[in-house]
């Protein structure tokens, strides 16, 4: 514990400056989306301004983003499931059927995490053209399932192996079978894990760029295709527009974080106290 009075106000101030570091980048990404085009690249940056809504109307409401929101939501939300549908058995069997391999299978698996993406995309550009899955949202979830699933292997691991073990003996003992046991004694307990799992799930697949914009064209793209349109190979052309469809693009994602704090700061605190 911290007694100095100069130290905790010093280690506030810091905290207060590295907080605001972090954050200053989307607060000028918002005030950026009012500014007119002439404004959002005038040097020095201009701080105080009249604000519009014209690049909210132009790229927002009058053009297709609710399209490629559509796309980005039914594309999150279905690879989310799928990993976690294939993840959370996964993870019952590395927490509690363990083998002399479960640790370097757990390894392995974390390890393709750290593989470069420009490393697989011409095999699965190739696999994708062969299985006619170009431009499909079912190409999208397979990809974004496959990647997100080390992770959820990982994280639902960890939060089965601090439960008690004693609670699934007695479930055996009472005659549960295993589906029993699944269902009726490890999700409920699960529910904190599960739902932060989860949701850095849908954020990774919110943001993924690198994929969906060599994966499609137009009618699977996401949300984070459709922001670089506003970006030419000569620079900016509409930051102003930018700006306005990328904080409408992150708005839901800070949205589904405040809602869920709670279940994600008990979801990835589970455990720490013993």
């Amino acid at each position: 514990m911290i007694r100095s009075p100069a130290l905790r106000w010093t280690l506030n101030v810091v905290t207060l400056l590295l907080a605001f570091l972090m954050i200053f980048p989307v607060l000028w990404m918002v005030l950026t989306s009012f500014k007119t085009e002439t404004m959002a690249i005038a040097f020095p940056p201009q701080l105080f301004f009249t604000p519009t809504v014209e690049n909210w109307v132009q790229s927002v409401f009058n053009g297709p983003l609710l399209e490629f929101m559509g796309n980005t939501a039914l594309i999150t939300v279905g690879s989310t499931l799928l990993a976690i549908l294939l993840g959370v058995p996964a993870a019952y069997a590395m927490a509690f059927y363990r083998t002399e391999r479960s640790d370097g299978s757990m390894l392995w698996m974390m390890s393709t995490r750290m593989l470069p993406p420009a490393g697989v995309i011409v095999p699965l550009f190739v696999l994708f053209r062969n299985f006619n899955l170009l431009d499909t949202h079912l190409g999208l979830i397979i990809v974004f399932a496959g990647m997100n699933l080390p992770l959820v292997v990982w994280m639902v691991t960890g939060f089965m192996e601090d439960l008690p073990f004693a609670l699934i003996e007695a479930a055996r003992l009472d005659g549960a079978n295993l589906w029993q046991e699944f269902t009726s004694v490890l999700l409920p307990l699960l529910g904190p894990g599960l739902a932060a799992t989860s949701l850095l799930a849908l954020i990774f697949t919110w943001n993924e760029f690198f994929f969906a914009v060599n994966l499609t064209t137009r009618d699977a793209s996401p949300l984070s295709v459709y922001v670089s349109t506003f970006k030419s190979a000569y620079g900016d052309l509409f930051l102003a527009k930018m700006s306005a469809a990328a904080t409408a693009a992150v708005l839901p994602v800070l949205i589904a974080g405040w809602v869920a704090q709670r279940h994600l700061v008990t979801g990835l605190t589970m455990g720490a106290v013993k």
